[in-house]
C-alpha cells in the first residue's frame, strides 16, 4: 500500500527540496505545495518507470561524486589550457569507441551524462544495442588512452553502485 502512494520516495524528496530552491521562499505554504507535488508527480509518472534502479552501494555514489567534480574542474583547466595555447594545426580530435560493461541503462545514462558534462568530451550516440559509446574528445593524442581512463575511472565505479 505505501508504495502505491510513495512510489519513488527520493524523488518525492528531490522535487520537494528543487520547488523550495527554486520558490526561493521558506514557507510553510511553499513546503505543502512542494510536497504535494513531491506526491503527485511520482504517482502520476510511475507507470512509466515499471524497474526502478537499485543501488548497489551508497556511499559509493558520493565516492563517485566528488570524482567527477574533481574531474570537471581539471578538466576545465585542461580545455582553458588547449584553447589560449595550443595553436589549431597541433589539436588532434578525436572519436572514441567506448565498449560498455554496463547493463543497467541508468547506469549507462549516468555514464554518458557524466562525459557529457566533462569538458573537452561529448556522449554523440549510444549504440542500439547499448553495448557502446561514440565519444566526440577535444584533444586527444592517444584514444585509447582515453578509452581506458573513462573504463577505470567512471564505468568501474558505476558498476559498483549499479550492479
Amino acid at each position: 500500500m505505501l508504495r502505491k502512494l510513495f512510489p519513488h520516495p527520493h524523488l518525492t524528496i528531490l522535487l520537494t527540496v528543487v520547488w523550495l530552491l527554486l520558490a526561493n521562499a521558506y514557507t510553510l505554504n511553499s513546503l505543502v505545495f512542494g510536497l504535494l507535488m513531491g506526491l503527485v508527480i511520482p504517482w502520476i509518472t510511475a507507470p512509466y518507470w515499471p524497474d526502478r534502479p537499485i543501488i548497489r552501494n551508497v556511499p559509493k555514489i558520493l565516492e563517485y561524486i566528488a570524482i567527477v567534480f574533481y574531474d570537471i574542474v581539471m578538466s576545465n583547466i585542461a580545455v582553458a589550457k588547449i584553447v589560449l595555447f595550443l595553436p589549431n594545426s597541433k589539436l588532434q580530435p578525436a572519436w572514441v569507441s567506448v565498449p560498455l560493461d554496463l547493463h543497467e541503462p541508468e547506469a549507462i545514462t549516468v555514464l554518458a551524462g557524466t562525459i557529457t558534462m566533462t569538458p573537452g568530451t561529448l556522449t554523440a550516440e549510444v549504440a542500439a544495442d547499448g553495448h557502446s559509446l561514440l565519444v566526440h574528445c577535444l584533444h586527444a593524442p592517444d584514444p585509447d588512452g582515453v578509452r581506458d581512463d573513462i573504463k577505470a575511472r567512471y564505468e568501474r565505479r558505476l558498476k559498483e553502485i549499479f550492479e
